[in-house]
C-alpha cells in the first residue's frame, strides 16, 4: 500500500485552518465580545438611552439628604431593585416580583433576596407610611416608592432599579427560543379568582407564555411562587449569556422598548455586558424572606419572619462589602430558601 503524502503547499493552509478553528473555540468568549463591541454596542447604548434609561426623582425618604457615592460598577459590589410588574395596557400596575439584588462583578456572583408580594410593611411616602402589602408600593408611587419601601424593610440603600413588565418578559423568552424550566409535573391554575392555565410538565423547553405562567402560578403558596421566580431568573440569565444568544440582542432591544426601565446608565450596562460575556459563568444565590399568613381586617397578608429579615440584612452587609473575599461570602443559610430548581419543580 502506498503512503498518502500531502504536498507541502497544502500543509501550511491546513495548519492555518486548524489554528483558526481551534482559536475560535478556545477564544470564543473574547471573539464574541469583540463582535459585540464592533457591531452592536453603539446600537444597544443608543436604544437604551432613548427608550429604557429613566433616572428616578430625588429620594423622598425623611432625614436622608446625601445619596450614596457612585461606584465603579464594573468592579465594585452594587445593589439593584428588580421589579416584575403586571402592567396591562393603561391599568395601574403592581409589582408582582420584588427582589433586592447584590451584584459582585469581580467575583461573577449575584445574590437575590426576594420579598413576597403580600408582605405586610410600611409603604414609605404613602398616607403617613401606611401599613399595606408591599406590592402596592409600586401601584401607589412607582419605582421611587417601591425603592423607598424596600430600603426601609431591609434597612439598606438601593443604588439602582430595573423594571420589566409581563409583556416584555414573555416576548423576550420567545425571542431566545424558550427556556429549559425544571417542571416535572403539570401545573394547573384553576382557582375561581385566578387566571386559568395549565403548563405541561416534562418538556425540554417552555415558551414565553408558559414561562410567564410558571412565575405567576400561586395556588400552592406565595413563597413557592417567589422561589419559581428565582429559578426563572437563573435559567433566563444563563441562557442570555450564552454565545448563541448574542445575535438576538437587536430583536430583544425592540421587544424591551417601553417594557423595560432602569436608572443604570446605558454605557455602564454595555461595560457590564461585555464583562459578563467574556468571563466565567455567573453564580446566583437566592433567598426568600418567609412569613406567616394572617388576616387583618378581612384581608390576607404575610407577616415577615424577623429571623429571615435579619439574615437578609446580614447577607447584604456581607456581600456589599468589597473587602469580603469570595470564601467568606455568606450564602443563604436555610436549605428551604436556597435556590434549588430540582426541589422547586418537585414541589409543584
Amino acid at each position: 500500500m502506498k503512503k498518502m503524502k500531502l504536498k507541502k503547499r497544502y500543509i501550511i493552509p491546513l495548519i492555518v485552518l486548524v489554528l483558526i478553528v481551534a482559536g475560535g473555540f478556545l477564544f470564543r468568549k473574547p471573539l464574541t465580545v469583540l463582535a459585540f463591541d464592533l457591531f452592536l454596542a453603539d446600537q444597544v447604548e443608543d436604544k437604551l438611552q432613548q427608550e429604557s434609561y429613566q433616572p428616578l426623582d430625588q429620594d423622598t425618604k425623611v432625614n436622608e439628604q446625601v445619596k450614596p457615592e457612585p461606584v465603579a460598577l464594573e468592579s465594585d459590589p452594587f445593589s439593584v431593585m428588580l421589579l416584575g410588574t403586571d402592567q396591562r395596557d393603561n391599568e395601574v400596575a403592581r409589582s408582582d416580583t420584588m427582589i433586592y439584588a447584590v451584584i459582585r462583578p469581580e467575583d461573577y456572583k449575584v445574590l437575590l433576596i426576594s420579598i413576597p408580594r403580600d408582605t405586610y410593611t410600611e409603604i414609605i411616602g404613602y398616607k403617613d407610611n401606611k401599613l399595606d402589602k408591599i406590592t402596592h408600593a409600586y401601584a401607589f408611587g412607582g419605582q421611587q416608592m417601591a425603592k423607598d419601601t424596600l430600603e426601609a424593610l431591609l434597612e439598606h440603600d438601593i443604588q439602582y432599579y430595573a423594571t420589566i413588565n409581563f409583556q416584555g418578559l414573555k416576548d423576550a423568552v420567545d425571542a431566545i427560543g424558550g427556556l429549559p424550566l425544571p417542571i416535572k409535573k403539570d401545573i394547573e391554575n384553576k382557582g375561581a379568582d385566578h387566571e386559568k392555565f395549565t403548563i405541561e410538565g416534562g418538556k425540554s423547553s417552555y415558551n414565553g407564555q408558559e414561562s410567564l405562567n410558571y412565575t405567576r402560578y400561586r395556588e400552592d403558596s406565595d413563597f413557592n411562587r417567589t422561589k419559581r421566580q428565582q429559578v426563572f431568573i437563573d435559567v433566563f440569565a444563563n441562557k442570555m449569556l450564552s454565545i448563541s444568544q448574542i445575535g438576538k440582542i437587536p430583536e430583544l432591544l425592540e421587544i424591551m422598548g417601553d417594557n423595560f426601565k432602569t436608572d443604570i446608565e446605558p454605557s455602564t450596562i454595555i461595560s457590564l455586558a461585555k464583562k459578563f460575556m467574556s468571563g466565567k459563568d455567573m453564580d446566583i444565590s437566592s433567598f426568600t424572606v418567609m412569613g406567616e399568613g394572617k388576616r387583618i381586617n378581612g384581608l390576607y397578608y404575610d407577616i415577615a419572619d424577623e429571623e429571615d429579615l435579619n439574615e437578609a440584612r446580614t447577607m447584604i452587609d456581607n456581600w456589599m462589602n468589597p473587602g469580603t473575599p469570595v470564601s467568606q461570602l455568606i450564602e443563604p443559610g436555610k436549605a428551604a430558601n436556597a435556590l434549588e430548581p430540582k426541589a422547586t419543580a418537585e414541589a409543584q
